[in-house]
């Protein structure tokens, strides 16, 4: 994918890589079955000094104190993290990029409320393995990470994970505010 996206950065030398990016991942969004994300061009680009220091992202094996200590400093609130926590329905985890292994939805290239359904609905237990913390349902096919189950234990969260569980229109609203 990064490929693909490279050759564009070749064709249109104007465009900034976080431009670029942002465009993919709400056209991605999108393609996946989930909201239309309202976009505009206008970044620019910075150098490798201003990168994002190591504990300014989310730490996966965190719990909802956590969570909040990251996202609040980016002006987020409790719904907007939970919302955000939703793209969680797409995609996997893989031990070569960050230790922790599976996906959490059966349908991890479909954009939908899933992630939600599945962490409600679900029994979670602690993974036996020799990778970091994470839970998996009985299955063993789908998986959670500790700043997933968070979500459920703190229950300021739990309310906005059962409301997306029962609502897809409003967390796909959400998601694209």
């Amino acid at each position: 994918a990064r490929d693909r996206l490279e050759s564009l950065i070749a064709k249109y030398p104007g465009l900034s890589y976080g431009d670029l990016y942002t465009l993919a991942g709400c056209v991605a969004v999108e393609s996946m079955g989930g909201p239309k994300i309202p976009w505009k061009a206008g970044r620019v680009d910075g150098v490798a000094n201003d990168c994002t220091p190591d504990g300014r992202l989310p730490d996966a094996a965190q719990k909802g104190g956590h969570l909040r200590d990251i996202f609040y400093r980016m002006g987020f609130n409790d719904r907007e993290i939970v919302a955000l926590a939703g793209a969680h329905a797409v995609g996997r985890c893989h031990t070569s990029r960050s230790g922790y292994d599976g996906p959490w939805t059966a349908s991890p290239t479909m954009f939908s409320n899933d992630y939600f359904t599945q962490l409600i609905d679900r029994t979670w237990t602690e993974k036996s393995w020799d990778g970091p913390d994470q839970f998996e349902d009985e299955s063993k096919e789908l998986m959670m990470l500790p700043a997933d189950i968070a979500l459920l234990e703190d229950e300021d969260f739990a309310i906005w994970v059962r409301t997306y569980a029962e609502d897809e229109d409003l967390f796909f609203k959400d998601f694209a505010a």
